[in-house]
């Protein structure tokens, strides 16, 4: 079994205070598959979500995950609408971010008709940072693998900053992590909120070695706290590629919600970036 020291030597990641800089190039498949989180174009998806869809599988994009709007699950589109559209641009929606509420019933039947694989939940369904309330949560969330998995669905939850404050010094993603059941709910690890919290995504591969199925992949801002272009920000993202194996990560979506210009510009140079590693 690898120690954090033989993680962090193989890695060149330090310290979260010094994961600034790159340490060594990752060799990208060819047939690697990157996705992209609709959030990402959400001004563009609300006015025009065919042509969008579009320009996303131009830039290169093989897989899609919707993101909750005004307009719904799929930005005014049905479920059978978008998986077409995704399938005639060569592309999946294979994941989908949600709220476990009172419609999620309703919700999984649509993500069923999407031919989607996983629901994320995108945020807690009960809000309090403490132990006992993250336990309620776990309990909610082994509650909604059952019923995907009765589905065919997979469920899962999407990470924030908040989620590894710690309560009388138990960090309270680590309680959702230990009392939840592996095989119901499946962990989308948002990298950049990871790092943002002073973690090290390393340490999670190392304690949780393959329940991280979904990531998130962003570079982040460290002193603006928030998502910029590949290569500009804070992440050791090559450190961070290189340990997918240890993660158990099946699907990447990149997603930023800051731009330096538009968001298809940003994607294009995203994709840029991880090609030339």
């Amino acid at each position: 079994m690898k120690t954090r020291r033989t993680f962090l030597r193989q890695s060149g990641a330090l310290a979260i205070g010094t994961m600034l800089l790159p340490t060594f190039s990752f060799a990208v498949n060819k047939d690697q598959k990157f996705g992209v989180q609709l959030y990402s174009f959400r001004d563009a998806m609300a006015k025009d979500a065919m042509g969008t869809l579009k320009k996303i599988a131009d830039i290169g994009f093989k897989e899609i995950e919707s993101a909750r709007s005004d307009k719904g699950l799929y930005y005014g589109l049905a479920p059978k609408e978008i998986k077409k559209a995704c399938k005639d641009l060569g592309m999946q929606l294979t994941s989908g971010h949600v709220a476990l509420d009172d419609d999620f019933q309703h919700t999984m039947e649509q993500a069923v008709a999407s031919g989607q694989e996983y629901v994320i939940c995108s945020s807690l369904p009960s809000k309090g940072q403490t132990v006992d309330n993250y336990k309620k949560v776990a309990e909610q969330f082994n509650t909604a693998g059952e019923a995907c998995k009765k589905l065919g669905l997979k469920f899962g939850y999407h990470n924030h900053e908040y989620e590894f404050e710690s309560d009388n010094g138990t960090v309270l993603y680590d309680v959702l992590m230990d009392n939840t059941d592996e095989n119901l709910v499946h962990m989308e690890l948002d990298l950049g909120w990871v790092v943002v919290a002073g973690k090290d995504p390393l340490d999670y591969f190392e304690q949780y070695p393959g329940r991280f199925p979904l990531w998130h992949l962003k570079d982040m801002d460290m002193d603006k706290k928030e998502s910029t272009e590949f290569g500009k920000g804070g992440l050791d993202l090559d450190g961070i590629m290189a340990h997918q194996k240890e993660s158990g990560v099946k699907h990447i979506y990149i997603e930023q919600e800051e731009y330096a210009s538009t968001p298809f510009e940003s994607m294009k140079e995203n994709m840029a970036f991880l090609k030339n590693r």
